[in-house]
């Protein structure tokens, strides 16, 4: 079952990436999951992007970094604690991420073709299933 995962998950991001190259956004993978993760969570700092992902923070500041240079990323100051930037993505950065998602909602239409409402309530059941189990077990 886990290869069958790992599976559908290598054909998702191999899709994903023929998509970011033929509209030549220049964002690698991670650049898109770090623009999602802001784009769910505005105002999140980078700390709990790492709380959150499990990356590195090194990796992760370097990779803030340039979103936030090539004008996809908006910081800002925590007011109640100096230290802390507080992230969102900017006007381009919601453009960029709305046309992103239009390209996964397709993809997401284009896996689940063949399949009527119920069968995709259980599937999504099912998997929610498995992901809780795995995340029980994170002692």
């Amino acid at each position: 079952m886990l290869e069958t995962i790992h599976a559908i998950m290598h054909l998702v991001r191999s899709r994903q990436h023929r998509s970011l190259r033929a509209a030549q956004h220049d964002l690698a993978h991670m650049d898109v999951k770090v623009l999602g993760y802001f784009a769910r969570h505005p105002g999140a700092t980078q700390s709990d992007l790492a709380a959150h992902s499990g990356r590195d923070k090194a990796q992760l500041t370097r990779l803030v970094r340039g979103l936030r240079e090539r004008g996809l990323l908006d910081a800002e100051a925590d007011a109640s604690d100096r230290r802390s930037t507080r992230l969102r993505l900017s006007e381009a950065g919601r453009a960029l991420h709305a046309a992103l998602h239009v390209d996964d909602g397709r993809l997401a239409e284009a896996a689940m073709e063949g399949m009527g409402d119920s069968e995709r309530a259980a599937l999504q059941a099912l998997l929610d299933r498995v992901r809780a189990n795995l995340e029980a077990g994170q002692d």
